[in-house]
């Protein structure tokens, strides 16, 4: 099985080589650009090793009309988020069988903080109280980074009173679902949000 690092569309950093099997050039004309200034990038401290990260790699791409393909699935990327193993299990299951989604999943607010910039996910399926954190938090954290401003946000919960999920739809959330729920009602309600045709 292929190592999901080494795959262009999880990554958020690039070395020169990776960046030129992705827009299909050769190492020389993408050192020659970063050197130029024409693609963006760092050195990495202490050696001549040039990266370049994703953001600038895609502005890059779009400046010289490159296909965006190599980064990009086509399929829309969802983060579950929920300490609930079960849960877990089922919403990836049946994402996944759905084929128009690619799925990573989270336990805690922390694992979703880290993945969201890594994987950087098209929605959030949220569970609104996390061991370490409650949705509402996770919300405003996610709302308060342009980066992500296109991410779509589904809270999806047993225990909220009504003041929870209007603090929670002020805090940035897309959509609040109460537990129990019927699953194709909310892979529908994804499907939506993200124009998954």
């Amino acid at each position: 099985m292929a190592d999901k690092r080494m795959d262009p569309r999880n990554k958020s950093v690039f070395t020169t080589g990776e960046v030129a099997q992705v827009c299909k050039v050769s190492q020389q004309t993408v050192i020659r650009c970063f050197d130029s200034g024409r693609l963006k990038g760092f050195r990495v401290p202490g050696s001549r090793f040039r990266r370049i990260p994703r953001d600038a790699l895609i502005t890059f791409m779009k400046a010289n009309e490159i296909p965006l393909d190599q980064l990009e699935s086509g399929k829309r990327r969802v983060l579950v988020v929920d300490d609930d193993e079960a849960i877990v299990e089922m919403f990836s299951e049946l994402l996944q069988r759905d084929g128009r989604f690619d799925i990573r999943t989270a336990s805690s607010g922390y694992q979703a903080g880290i993945i969201t910039e890594q994987f950087r996910p098209d929605i959030l399926l949220l569970d609104f109280k996390l061991p370490d954190i409650n949705g509402t938090n996770v919300c405003r954290t996610i709302r308060s980074n342009p980066k992500f401003g296109h991410v779509k946000i589904i809270i999806i919960s047993g225990v909220a009173d009504p003041d929870e999920v209007q603090e929670l739809m002020a805090a940035g959330a897309d959509e609040f679902i109460r537990k129990p729920f019927d699953i194709n009602d909310v892979i529908s309600r994804v499907a939506e949000l993200v124009n998954a045709a």
